[in-house]
């Protein structure tokens, strides 16, 4: 499993990524939110609970605060750990991730020009909005004498 970096988790708990980082958000807040498999609820302490964090904590520190480093760090562990722990969470800790990661790279852009002569602007990129172009139209001229 790729680590879950204290980078992205900031970047999705700020909002980045629009809908698609909201999305992903929810999905691992709902995700952490989760009871711990059997196997890793075989460490627990005299009332019966995990002895490690199920990541919801850390989850709303976050939330509550997504530009402190220190918060994101505190989700990253808590998700490694828990996942070193639980087999079930980090087959589904990874199936988020790489849908999180997916969503947020908006796919590949490959342009190409062929075809000969462009008689005009060229853009290469993606997700243009409000571009105007300003052309004015010319007329080949033949010399006449």
């Amino acid at each position: 499993m790729d680590p879950i970096t204290a980078t992205a988790l900031t970047a999705l708990a700020s909002g980045l990524g629009g809908e698609a980082g909201r999305q992903a958000w929810q999905g691992l807040t709902a995700l952490v939110r989760r009871p711990f498999g059997r196997a890793a609820t075989q460490g627990t302490q005299d009332d019966g609970t995990p002895q490690v964090s199920s990541g919801e904590l850390e989850v709303a520190a976050l939330e509550g605060d997504p530009a402190d480093p220190m918060r994101a760090q505190a989700l990253a562990t808590a998700l490694g750990v828990r996942a070193a722990l639980d087999r079930e969470f980090r087959i589904l800790l990874d199936e988020w991730w790489q849908l999180a990661k997916a969503s947020s790279s908006g796919g590949d852009v490959h342009n190409s020009i062929s075809g000969g002569t462009q008689n005009g602007p060229v853009l290469q990129g993606r997700d243009f909005s409000s571009l105007t172009f300003k052309m004015t139209r010319t007329t080949a001229t033949s010399d006449r004498d």
